[in-house]
C-alpha cells in the first residue's frame, strides 16, 4: 500500500546535523529532476528583489531566501517531521513507536513541490516553495519553468521507470495531485474525502477540519500495521477499526470526520 499525503508550507525550524544526501532518497529516479528544481531555486532566492516577486513573498517573508538559498547545507529531518500543520499535528510522527516510524516509511509518501514524492522519512531541509510557483530556468517543453509541468514530466518518467504495482490511498489536495496526477496509475487508486454526518444523515465535505481527520487516519494506519493489498482489504479494515465510510464507484472513500477517533493513550 502507498498512501500520498500533501506537503505543508508550514515546516518545523532546525533539524540534525547532517546536510540534504539526495543519493539517500527513495525513488532515485527523480534525483536528476530533483537537482534541476534545487539549483534554481537557490539561484533565485540569491537575488532578493526578484525572488520576492517569483515567490510571492511579502516584504515580512523575506528570511525565507535564506533558507531557499542554503538547501544543500542546511540541517535536514524527517519529511514527516519537518512539516507541521493540521494534517502533520494529528498525525504526530515524533510520537510514534520505531516500528510505526518504519510502518510510515514503507508505506507513506509526501507530495513536495521541491522534491517531488518524498518518502516520510527522507531528510529534507526547510524550504519555501510552493506548487502554483514558476521557476524560470526549468526547462519544459510548451510552458518553461512552471512546476507542474516539470514534475508531470518527471513522475511519469519515474512511474514508468519502476512500473510497481501498489495500492494508493491518495490524500493529497487538488494543488500537489496536479504534480502528479499519475501516482496511481502503477496500481489501484482510492481517493480518501472527509465528511461530516449531520443529524439527518447527510454528508457534506469539510474544508479546514478535514486535514485533521486525515492525519489521524493515517496515524491509526501506522498504529495498527494492517496488510493492505486492495480496496477491500482497507474497507475491511476501516470497518473493523470503527471508522464510518461510503465507498463510492469512482473509486472514492468518503469518511465521516467523527469515526477517525485516535487509540486510547495515542494523544
Amino acid at each position: 500500500m502507498r498512501i500520498l499525503l500533501p506537503p505543508s508550507e508550514t515546516k518545523r525550524s532546525g533539524g540534525g546535523k547532517s546536510v540534504l544526501t539526495l543519493a539517500e532518497f527513495a525513488e532515485p529516479e527523480l534525483n536528476s529532476a530533483r537537482n534541476a528544481v534545487i539549483d534554481q531555486l537557490a539561484a533565485i532566492a540569491s537575488k532578493p528583489r526578484s525572488a520576492a516577486k517569483i515567490l510571492k513573498l511579502s516584504a515580512k517573508q523575506l528570511d525565507y531566501l535564506e533558507d531557499d538559498m542554503h538547501l544543500r547545507g542546511s540541517p535536514t529531518m524527517p519529511a514527516v517531521e519537518r512539516y507541521t500543520g493540521v494534517l502533520y499535528d494529528a498525525l504526530d510522527a515524533p510520537s510514534l513507536g520505531s516500528s510505526q516510524r518504519e510502518w510510515l516509511n514503507r508505506h507513506v509518501q509526501i507530495q513536495s513541490s521541491l522534491f517531488g514524492r518524498v518518502s516520510a522519512t527522507d531528510l529534507i531541509p526547510i524550504y519555501r516553495l510552493s506548487a502554483s510557483t514558476a521557476l524560470p530556468g526549468l526547462k519544459i517543453a510548451r510552458k518553461p519553468g512552471s512546476l507542474k509541468s516539470f514534475w508531470q514530466s518527471a513522475h511519469r518518467e519515474a512511474t514508468r521507470a519502476t512500473a510497481r504495482k501498489h495500492f494508493v490511498l491518495d490524500l493529497r489536495s487538488k494543488d500537489y495531485v496536479a504534480l502528479d496526477p499519475t501516482a496511481g496509475t502503477s496500481g489501484e487508486v482510492n481517493w480518501i474525502n472527509i465528511v461530516a454526518r449531520s443529524e439527518d444523515g447527510v454528508v457534506r465535505a469539510l474544508n479546514h477540519f478535514n486535514k485533521a481527520a486525515k492525519g489521524r487516519l493515517v496515524r491509526r494506519l501506522a498504529e495498527s500495521q494492517p496488510e493492505i493489498e486492495s480496496r477491500l482489504d482497507f474497507l475491511d479494515w476501516a470497518s473493523a477499526s470503527g471508522i464510518e465510510f461510503e465507498a463510492e464507484s469512482n473509486g472514492s472513500i468518503l469518511v465521516v470526520a467523527d469515526s477517525v477517533k485516535l487509540e486510547a493513550g495515542s494523544e
